[in-house]
C-alpha cells in the first residue's frame, strides 16, 4: 500500500503529543529538548520519529565541514502548551507528512536549536533527551552557545509514553507481521532447498521490499563447523556465498525497522532439505520450548520476573552446554517499538514491579547449541493482550 500523506493521520501525533505534556506536567517539565538521528541509520530516529514522522535524507553522520555540522542530527522542542518544534538539516518538509509546529531547517541543528533556548529564557532547567544519542562533541557545543541554561537529563521521557501502543500503530505492526512473515517464509524456503545464504536473503528481501517494507539485515548461518555458533556465516555487510548441504542446521533471521520505521526481529531454524536426525529434530523443539515458554506466560498483568523464571526453568531443563549467541544476548526477549524497548526479558534488567501490560508488543527469543549437532535459534514478535498474546510473526516453525 502506499501512504502518500503519512500512515499515521495528524490526530494520532495530537495524541501523542497530549501523551507527552502529561507525562512533563507529571514531572514537573517545562521545556525540554529531544535529539535524534535520521540520517543514514535507523535506531536513534525513535523519538523525533515517533513525534514528528520526520527522516532526513542526507546519508548519515558525515564528517564536519566548514559547511555544515552535526549532520543527520535533529531536535525537537517541547515546551507545554505548544506543537513540537522541529529543527533539522532538510531544506524544507513535507506538511503532509512530517507533523510538527514550527520547523526551522540548518546545516547546524546545534546553533539552530541554542539560538531558539536562548530567545525563550528558561528560568528551569532544560530537560535533555538523548544525552547517549548526542554525541560529546556536540552537547559541548550546545553547553557553550547557551551560557546560564541549566540542562537535566531524562533519556526516558519519550520511551515511557510509546511503550503501550495505540490502537493504529497495533494495527501498524500486525501489516509488519504479514510483510515480515512473508518476507521469511521465502527465506526459509531458499534454505530448504540448499540456496546460497545471498539469494536466500535476496529472496526475503525481494519479498519484504515489494510489500513496501524495509529491513537492517537478513543474518544467515548454518552446518557443524567452527563458524557455525556464530550468528552471521559472513559478518560484513554483505552475504555470504555459500550454501547448506542437505543435512545441515540452519538458522536465519529478518530484523530491523520493517514497517514505518517500526522494529520487528523474527528468526527461524530448520534443516537444509527437512529430514532431521533425531538429535537434530531434539535440538529444534528443545530450543523452541525456551521460547514458547515465554509466549506461553506473558499476558497482562503478568510480573516480568515471572516471565523470566519460566523461561529459565525450561532452560535449565534442555541446554546444557555455553552457546556463543546466547552469551551476546543473555536475555529471553525485549519490548519492540522503533527499536528495542523496556522491558528487557532478563532477571538483572527489570524490577519486581515490571509488568506486561495491554497493547505492549514484546518478543520472545532463544538460542542453543549442541555439540555435534549444531547451533538453532529462534524469534517470535507478539502484542501482549489482556488473556495472553496476539501472535504477529506467523512464518511457520518447524520445516519437518
Amino acid at each position: 500500500m502506499n501512504y502518500p500523506d503519512g500512515y499515521f493521520p495528524v490526530d494520532e501525533y495530537e495524541d501523542r503529543w497530549r501523551k507527552v505534556e502529561d507525562e512533563m506536567r507529571r514531572q514537573g517539565y517545562e521545556l525540554a529538548i529531544v535529539w535524534g538521528k535520521t540520517a543514514g541509520h535507523y535506531e536513534r530516529a525513535m523519538e523525533t520519529l515517533w513525534l514528528t514522522n520526520f527522516w532526513s535524507e542526507h546519508s548519515g553522520q558525515e564528517p564536519d565541514s566548514p559547511i555544515w555540522n552535526a549532520r543527520g542530527f535533529c531536535c525537537v522542542i517541547l515546551e507545554l502548551g505548544k506543537k513540537p518544534e522541529l529543527h533539522a538539516d532538510v531544506a524544507t518538509v513535507r506538511r503532509r507528512m512530517v507533523r510538527c509546529g514550527d520547523y526551522f531547517f540548518s546545516d547546524d541543528p546545534i546553533s539552530s536549536v541554542a539560538k531558539a533556548l536562548n530567545a525563550r529564557k528558561p528560568h528551569r532547567s532544560v530537560v535533555f533527551v538523548g544525552s547517549d544519542n548526542l554525541p560529546m562533541k556536540y552537547a559541548r557545543q550546545l553547553a557553550e552557545q547557551t551560557p546560564g541554561i541549566q540542562f537535566e537529563y531524562d533519556d526516558n521521557l519519550i520511551r515511557r509514553c510509546r511503550r503501550i501502543k495505540s490502537p493504529r500503530e497495533l494495527d501498524m505492526f500486525r501489516e509488519a507481521g504479514q510483510m515480515v512473515s512473508s518476507a521469511l517464509y521465502r527465506v526459509c524456503d531458499s534454505l530448504y532447498a540448499g540456496k546460497t545464504a545471498a539469494e536466500a536473503a535476496a529472496e526475503g528481501a525481494y519479498e519484504l521490499t515489494r510489500r513496501g517494507g524495509g529491513w537492517l539485515r537478513i543474518p544467515v548461518n548454518f552446518g557443524n563447523d567452527e563458524d557455525s555458533q556464530f550468528f552471521e556465516r559472513d559478518p560484513m555487510y554483505g552475504y555470504s556465498m555459500g550454501a547448506p548441504s542437505k543435512g545441515d542446521m540452519v538458522r536465519t533471521w529478518i530484523y530491523g525497522p520493517t514497517h514505518q520505521g517500526y522494529w520487528l526481529d523474527p528468526g527461524r531454524s530448520l534443516v537444509c532439505g527437512g529430514k532431521p536426525t533425531p538429535e537434530q529434530r531434539s535440538l529444534l523443539i528443545d530450543s523452541y520450548a525456551i521460547t514458547e515458554a515465554v509466549m506461553n506466560s506473558v499476558k497482562h498483568g503478568a510480573r516480568v520476573l515471572d516471565v523470566v523464571g519460566e523461561a529459565e526453568r525450561v532452560q535449565a531443563r534442555v541446554a546444557e552446554e555455553e552457546d556463543l549467541a546466547a552469551k551476546q544476548w543473555p536475555y529471553f526477549g525485549h519490548g519492540n517499538g522503533s527499536m528495542w524497548e523496556h522491558p528487557i526479558i532478563n532477571r538483572d534488567s527489570v524490577t519486581a514491579d515490571d509488568i506486561f501490560e495491554e497493547g505492549m508488543v514484546a518478543s520472545g527469543e532463544s538460542f542453543m547449541t549442541r555439540k555435534g549437532v549444531g547451533s538453532v535459534g529462534w524469534e517470535q514478535n507478539f502484542i501482549v493482550t489482556r488473556t495472553g498474546i496476539e501472535l504477529l510473526t506467523t512464518t511457520p516453525v518447524f520445516w519437518f
